[in-house]
């Protein structure tokens, strides 16, 4: 039953129980941490605990939680102006100097973005832009690949058990298997795109096997498909460089990001060539809109965040951090650990393993979590600007809690 709101509500109801009761949930059993602030690598619970957050929100934070420099950039564009008009029809300084200063990252002809408000709209946008370009149907992605969750990216994400209770979806979607070589076969002159995670996030952290990507780019181009690489987790300096691709000798027809690319603020981009996207200038015109897409406030954040990594060179320190974690975090419930810079996987037997650690280890104060597609696997995935002494302390806190024998 409903209850009216007032000033008193919280006093009467805590905070946890009108979280449960008003916002839709998407499990049955959520983490329902309450967080009163958060500061760099820290989460600031309301009883001053500090949880050391391991998955930065899913690759989001990259320069951490409430950079200076982002809630500067913040604070200044809310005041001089906010939403003004649809995207692309006016001319918002924010929007043009984040494109410019992502064409700079670039090779040609990766020279043209389309600023959305997240990764899922980004790949609706290039799945458009594909089929448009080619007049083609059929789109390729990866058994185990994760687009998003809105309509067409679910339709070509790479797991049945999350999109059987929501079809039919869209036609002509075809599966591969990612770093099979012999599967490239089945990309005809029938397909419009292949898309593919440049890194398999949800999978585990699946790295490209030498010279997998370079020749699924070969084979789009011997039939005439788009290559499209989706970096909404590997991109703004995640792995090492950048953007991933940029460790497999491959240029992208069309470039996807988002998560990082924000300081912890909403935003992603589509991004090619200006000759591949001017299609959407003609027949249609408008060929594809959005209101609040690369929102003024969220593109001065953005804008914050990419001269931070690339001025602080982030990127370059994300390898070397990562093998600290692999330093560190040695045991013999650890079955393996995945990585490409700090994106990195820990793999143990099983779910059951697994999941009594994730919970031991919030209540020591870090925050992980397992993938959608491999469940025995922990997250690592922390803010680029950890340090040593903070990626130490999280290991010894990750071990006792791999250590704490479960209740029976």
């Amino acid at each position: 039953m409903a209850f009216p709101f007032n000033h008193k509500t919280l006093v009467m109801t805590n905070l946890r129980q009108l979280f449960l009761q008003n916002l839709a949930q998407t499990s049955d059993s959520p983490l329902a941490v309450e967080v009163e602030r958060a500061e760099g690598v820290y989460m600031i619970r309301k009883d001053g605990k500090k949880v050391i957050d391991l998955i930065s929100g899913i690759g989001v934070s990259n320069v951490g939680h409430c950079h200076p420099k982002v809630v500067k950039a913040v604070q200044k564009q809310a005041e001089q102006y906010m939403h003004l008009m649809v995207y692309g029809e006016f001319v918002l300084s924010p929007q043009v100097q984040l494109a410019n200063e992502i064409a700079k990252t670039l090779p040609e002809p990766l020279k043209n973005i389309y600023l959305v408000n997240s990764g899922a709209e980004a790949t609706e946008g290039a799945l458009k832009l594909a089929k448009r370009y080619t007049g083609r149907s059929e789109i390729i992605s990866a058994y185990h690949s994760y687009h998003g969750s809105t309509h067409g990216p679910l339709s070509i994400n790479g797991s049945e058990y999350f999109k059987r209770n929501y079809r039919p979806l869209l036609p002509d979607v075809r599966h591969i298997h990612y770093n099979r070589f012999e599967d490239l076969e089945f990309i005809t002159s029938r397909t419009a795109a292949v898309i593919v995670e440049t890194v398999q996030g949800e999978a585990g952290v699946v790295v490209p096997e030498p010279g997998y990507l370079p020749a699924l780019k070969q084979r789009c181009e011997e039939v005439g498909a788009l290559l499209i690489l989706d970096e909404v987790q590997t991109g703004f300096g995640r792995t090492g460089t950048f953007w991933g691709f940029e460790q497999f000798d491959v240029v992208p027809d069309i470039l996807l990001t988002a998560k990082g690319m924000g300081g912890g603020m909403p935003i992603g981009a589509f991004i090619s060539s200006h000759e591949i996207m001017r299609v959407f200038q003609e027949n249609p015109f408008l060929g594809h809109i959005t209101t609040f897409g690369g929102h003024p406030v969220s593109s001065a954040a953005s804008l914050a965040c990419l001269k931070i990594v690339r001025k602080e060179k982030l990127y370059k320190q994300a390898k070397a951090k990562g093998e600290l974690f692999k330093k560190y975090l040695k045991h013999p419930k650890i079955k393996e650990i995945r990585s490409l810079g700090l994106m990195m996987a820990v793999e143990f037997e099983s779910f059951e393993v697994l999941k009594p650690i994730i919970d031991e280890a919030v209540k020591k104060g870090v925050l992980t979590d397992w993938f959608l597609y491999n469940d025995k696997s922990m997250r690592i995935a922390p803010p680029l600007i950890i340090s040593e002494k903070q990626i130490k302390k999280a290991c010894e806190k990750l071990l006792k809690a791999i250590d704490k024998k479960p209740k029976k």
